[in-house]
């Protein structure tokens, strides 16, 4: 078959799968969801001699090592993706809650109920847990799931996919419920975007180039964030040791995802006493700072920032930093230059703090933490499949909640409309 009706083939099998999975019973899917977890530990030698082969492909490649760190597949990452199906598993299913019911004047009894969304497709890059993230609560949510992972991912991506539709068949849930896409051709995307009334929702996750071709070549709603340009700011009455650990951490401790902090904002007030101890321990960690002038004037060992600096996501040991005269300053900075994605204020004064949640507006908004915690497990939503900055219909960490939407019902004992 040629690459077009592959895919249409594969979106006809999701659509009818779709319409079985809506339906299962909770204990059904949780079913499934434990048998993919169990076989994920069971076989991770084979999971890892798939990930090898990507590995070893990826630096022939010369991929960087920030990619290499998230391509990688390791006996805890496994362990991982198995505990992160079991919390989904623990977490309410949202299908057919009933989010709100009210009566008419007339006697009619209105409400709505969560549905699933039906077919989605997730077109990503490298990340192999993306994989059985998405296809978990994809799964859980009642829907059925077209996964299209990076060439970079294919033989591991593969592998996931075979555990995944073996678990799916012990348990009677239909194999069309979760699909890899088992072509590198990267017309296959094209194909998948064709897909308008198969296809309920694209969702493209890596970076910036990917997600805006998607957007622009998609026939299909897309729900995105183009680029995570994540900002702490360090107030003037913050508490250095918490500051410097905040944004330490927001930086470094895993500087190639979409939530690591790419400028520091520092308070005027206090940039002589935070900066130098902060960029100490930047330098020790190999992190390459880029300021302003008021920066290069109390570090001298770092470059000066230009104009393209601010807007850049680096997902690489690299720092802007920038001197602010106040928190307005701050803020508008970020609304000049941030992606809606994740802001952090560290600050001791509860109005500043009330305040910068009110007016910064990003998915996620933290008072006195790394921007890191900008994660669907991390904030108890159980895995995500993706961080929405579009609004419409989700902002932030995509959930179970997110991966349904809601319908009217209405009870009525005769009533018509005159």
């Amino acid at each position: 078959m040629s690459v077009e009706e592959t895919i249409r083939k594969m979106a006809e099998t999701a659509k009818r799968a779709a319409g079985e999975v809506a339906v299962l019973s909770s204990r059904k899917k949780n079913e499934a969801l434990t048998r993919i977890a169990d076989n994920l530990v069971e076989k991770q030698s084979q999971i890892k001699d798939a990930n090898g082969k990507d590995l070893d492909e990826g630096r022939q490649k010369g991929l960087s090592d920030a990619m290499i760190d998230r391509l990688t597949v390791d006996d805890k990452g496994i362990e991982s993706m198995a505990s992160g199906l079991r919390d989904v598993v623990s977490l309410q299913d949202p299908v057919g809650e009933v989010t709100g019911m009210w009566l008419r004047p007339n006697g009619l009894q209105v409400g709505r109920v969560r549905i699933p969304l039906g077919v989605i497709s997730m077109i990503y890059e490298a990340r192999p847990n993306a994989t059985v993230d998405a296809a978990g609560l994809c799964l859980k949510a009642g829907n059925a799931i077209i996964l299209r992972g990076g060439s970079e991912a294919f033989h591991s991506n593969s592998s996931l996919a075979a555990i995944i539709q073996d678990a799916l068949r012990g348990t009677g849930v239909p194999e069309g419920a979760v699909q890899v896409v088992p072509l590198k051709d990267r017309s296959a995307v094209n194909a998948l975007l064709a897909q308008e009334g198969l296809i309920d929702l694209v969702i493209p996750r890596g970076g910036e180039g990917l997600i805006r071709f998607v957007a622009e070549n998609s026939r299909i709603p897309v729900l995105k964030h183009y680029k995570g340009v994540c900002h702490v700011y360090v107030d003037k009455d913050a508490d250095l040791i918490m500051a410097e650990e905040i944004s330490y951490n927001a930086k470094v401790q895993r500087p190639g995802v979409c939530n690591a902090m790419e400028t520091l904002l520092v308070h005027r007030d206090m940039a002589n006493a935070f900066l130098p101890t902060a960029a100490r321990r930047f330098d020790e960690a190999g992190v390459e700072l880029r300021g302003c002038p008021a920066t290069c004037r109390i570090l001298p060992a770092a470059h000066s920032a230009s104009d393209e600096d601010w807007s850049k996501e680096y997902l690489d040991l690299i720092l802007a930093v920038k001197v602010v005269d106040n928190m307005d300053d701050a803020m508008d900075h970020i609304a000049r230059y941030g992606s809606a994605h994740t802001e952090a204020i560290v600050t001791s004064d509860y109005e500043r703090s009330r305040r910068f949640l009110r007016r910064v507006d990003a998915s996620v908004v933290l008072v006195n933490a790394s921007t890191r915690f900008n994660d669907g497990g991390e904030l108890g939503l159980g895995a995500e499949i993706g961080i929405s900055t579009s609004k419409l219909h989700a902002y932030g960490p995509m959930g179970l909640d997110e991966l349904t939407t809601t319908k009217f019902i209405v009870y009525g004992d005769g009533q018509i409309r005159t």
